[in-house]
């Protein structure tokens, strides 16, 4: 008889990333940022370049890959930095809109790498960009504020990048946002690369959710007066011979001098301390590092 044991093909390999951060709280964040850009793209600054738009969908989706198409453009502020990208077809449909051309036909799928972008869709690619990166850094920012009741923490404003524009690092997290044209009813994608320091400040936004979430709701207490540990204090040492000792009897004297007292915990001396004397109780003071 022979024994199959049956392995996985691929071994899984663990993200380092994800240890230790509450990563499962990114789709709760994914819906906040949607329920502030829905309520964005009705607004009149934002309105006339995405009338006739619906938010299809809206989460994070990984690294960035080679999937996501389009020009990366980055912004950068004090606290972090966004990337971000969309669609050719997308940015031509938005042009379209802007300019009032409502019947003009779909504009169809084109290759970046081919076809020369203009200095138009430049500009409103720039503008498209600031714009998402705004709500999404304001929502980041009222997380933070929230979370630890700081309402002028510094703010998450972000300023085009210099630099000419790249693709984001690996190491970070993009959000991929679909937008659907009613009229058309074809979708568009964008994308919004967050890097290690943003996404920082989106999870610490989230961890003291996630705490309020597991434990009841309580004051916060600083560790060192909440611990309660014992202490020991050992008064005198004396060395005697065997001999002596078995030669004690009851009502013997053992002469002994007391010095600086020995303070442990757990058998480990933290400090010495002077052994003084008040209302008739023997009290420890003057307490010092041990060596």
């Amino acid at each position: 008889m022979t024994n199959k044991t049956n392995l996985p093909a691929t071994p899984q390999v663990l993200d380092p990333r994800l240890l230790g951060r509450p990563v499962h709280l990114l789709p709760q964040f994914a819906a906040q940022f949607a329920e502030d850009l829905a309520a964005a793209l009705r607004q009149p600054a934002l309105r006339r370049y995405w009338d006739g738009f619906q938010l299809q969908a809206s989460g994070f989706v990984g690294p960035p890959d080679s999937s996501q198409s389009g020009r990366w453009l980055g912004f950068s502020g004090g606290a972090g930095g966004i990337a971000f990208a969309l669609e050719r077809s997308l940015l031509l449909s938005v042009l379209n809109q802007r300019y009032g051309r409502r019947g003009a036909a779909p504009a169809p799928p084109v290759d970046p790498t081919t076809v020369r972008v203009t200095a138009t869709e430049e500009r409103l690619a720039i503008v498209l960009g600031q714009q998402f990166a705004s709500v999404l850094s304001k929502r980041v920012d009222a997380n933070l504020a929230r979370a630890h009741n700081e309402p002028n923490l510094a703010s998450t404003e972000l300023v085009p990048g210099t630099v000419p524009p790249a693709p984001p690092s690996a190491d970070g997290w993009t959000l991929g946002i679909t937008l659907r044209q009613a009229q058309s009813g074809e979708c568009g994608q964008l994308w919004l690369a967050l890097d290690q320091d943003m996404v920082a400040r989106v999870l610490l936004g989230l961890a003291p959710e996630r705490a309020r979430e597991h434990a009841p709701a309580r004051a916060t207490v600083a560790l060192g007066t909440a611990l309660q540990v014992t202490l020991e204090g050992r008064l005198v040492s004396k060395e005697i011979t065997l001999e002596a000792l078995f030669a004690l009897k009851l009502g013997d004297i053992i002469p002994v001098t007391v010095g600086r007292a020995d303070v442990l915990l757990a058998e480990s001396r933290l400090f010495t301390a002077a052994v003084t004397e008040h209302n008739g109780t023997l009290c420890l003071t003057s307490f010092e590092d041990s060596d």
